[in-house]
């Protein structure tokens, strides 16, 4: 008893971690500030504080990059790496973030919001009619949204499966909510929620029994560990390959790739726009962030045994993506169907390889983001009585009413098409010149065909915009308001310049595409 007993607290590097922690410190004072503040000021305050904290979070990733080396990345007894490549896409999360953000804010489209004010009461009965009328939406979503950014954040740069698995939890219940708060299409939005999180329950168990299946091989669940073990353990790797496979399905249901895909669609026609724009753009970065560091930090040495599975998920994906991309009758189901094939596409750059593997991917989830944002920014200004008209039929003759707008969107479906002077013809040629140079040439040949295959739905909302007579159900085009406008114009400039002149981003992704064990 007379022994001294002592604690070992491990290392943290609070500058590396600043990111971080300004998030869940401004999401744990925005659930404050809906207790105290009154409710007219509400939306105006949350904005601003969460626009502060991601700036705020950005300056600190931006601070932090010069310093960062391979023997200070390693924090927090090892379980984070907050590398070169992790605060690449910290950063890459935080500006989509900022972007999306702006169209949560949005209040001059729609009386009070894109958001209901109070999900809990019963849709269809009288106090719904009344506050879909008369209140103004939930402030809440601010602070959910920074919580999940949070959460996204640790989950790029976790260098620990059980991290990684709490900061998948972190990101993804706040997500699960996001999805049911739409002011119309309620019963459509609460269905989407719910599939969303029933699958993604489902997601989560997986990677956790492949997380207990790995413990189970390697006796540890850090990746330097799981690492020494694939490459020199005498165990028997039967545990090893069901746990990467559990694992595997996890961090694949997140990105949306085939056969883990089925709740996309679905989601993202339910959730609030916005929601769907901030969920496409910045959930992709994560799960693609942290599927690239589990297989090639943790499992590199198995780089043989997973590649032909993962290469015939990517081929799944990119073709199931793009041939039902071709029957959609709805333009957030088809975004949706185009999101699956993209997952697709940056699974042909990770399965790459080496350094021009993860350059091409970061590239690609950069140019990507800012693309399908502006996309889901412009659906928000077709409306009519009933609330956005995503229907395609009612987009005939678009062109004639408001050849602005239909310009603006003509651009960013020749983006998704992969056409020259955009940013996605170059993401796609940086991915499959990774593919061709990893020897996955097969896969590019693929990737080619769902390319082809996929550019008929965009051009077909070309056609119909352009070469369709206005009917007279043909909804009108709001004019955008300030936060729309600005997140609309950042997302088509990006496009433009990183289509035109990619080469400053093509060699920042070059430089930082290094993980650190």
């Amino acid at each position: 008893m007379g022994e001294d007993f002592s604690v070992n607290l491990p290392d943290l590097n609070y500058a590396a971690l600043a990111p971080m922690l300004i998030l869940f410190g401004a999401a744990c004072l925005g659930v404050l500030v809906e207790a105290f503040v009154p409710r007219r000021a509400r939306n105006a305050v949350q904005l601003v504080l969460g626009l502060l904290a991601l700036v705020a979070a950005l300056v600190a990733v931006l601070l932090h990059a010069p310093d960062v080396t391979d023997s200070n990345a390693l924090t927090g007894a090892l379980s984070l790496s907050i590398d070169q490549a992790g605060l690449f896409l910290q950063g890459a999360i935080l500006v989509l973030a900022i972007v999306s953000l702006l169209l949560f804010g949005e209040r001059t489209l729609e009386n009070g919001g894109p958001f209901v004010a109070q999900a809990a009461i019963t849709v269809g009965s009288e106090l719904d009619r009344r506050q879909a009328a008369k209140e103004s939406g939930a402030t809440e979503v601010y602070p959910l949204a920074i919580f999940a950014v949070g959460g996204m954040m640790l989950f790029v740069t976790s260098n620990n499966l059980l991290v990684m698995f709490v900061a998948l939890e972190v990101f993804s219940l706040p997500l699960y909510l996001l999805c049911a708060l739409a002011r119309r299409k309620r019963l459509l939005s609460q269905e989407a929620a719910l599939k969303y999180f029933l699958l993604g329950a489902y997601a989560s168990a997986f990677f956790l029994f492949g997380l207990a299946m790995i413990y189970g091989f390697a006796g540890a669940v850090d990746f330097r560990t799981i690492h020494a073990s694939v490459t020199g353990s005498t165990n028997s790797p039967i545990l090893l390959f069901i746990g990467l496979a559990m694992l595997s399905i996890g961090l694949l249901f997140k990105a949306a790739a085939a056969p883990f895909h089925v709740w996309t669609p679905d989601v993202y026609q339910g959730a609030p726009t916005a929601v769907t724009a901030f969920m496409a753009a910045c959930t992709k970065v994560a799960a693609f962030g942290a599927l690239a560091r589990v297989l090639y930090v943790g499992f590199d040495g198995l780089g043989w045994e997973f590649t032909p599975v993962l290469g015939v998920i990517a081929v799944l994906t990119m073709l199931i993506g793009a041939i039902l991309a071709v029957t959609q009758t709805d333009l957030k189901r088809l975004l949706a169907y185009s999101s699956i094939a993209n997952a697709g596409y940056l699974l042909v750059g990770v399965l790459g390889g080496g350094k021009q593997g993860l350059s091409s991917m970061l590239f690609y989830l950069v140019a990507y983001g800012f693309l399908v944002i502006a996309a889901f920014a412009m659906l928000t200004l077709v409306r009519d009585a009933d609330g956005e008209a995503t229907h395609l039929a009612r987009w005939a003759g678009l062109g004639r009413r408001s050849p602005l707008f239909a310009g603006v969107f003509t651009f960013l479906l020749l983006g998704f098409a992969g056409i020259p002077l955009t940013s996605g013809f170059v993401a796609k040629f940086a991915v499959f010149g990774a593919g061709i140079n990893g020897d996955q040439t097969w896969l590019v040949l693929f990737g080619v065909l769902s390319s082809i295959i996929l550019a008929f739905p965009y051009l077909r909302v070309v056609v119909m915009m352009w070469l369709s007579e206005p009917g007279e159900t043909t909804p009108s085009v709001s004019i955008p308001g300030m936060l729309t406008s600005t997140a609309l114009m950042i997302g088509v400039l990006v496009t433009l310049v990183l289509g035109v002149w990619p080469s400053p981003l093509l060699d920042l992704t070059t430089d930082v595409s290094n993980f650190i064990r």
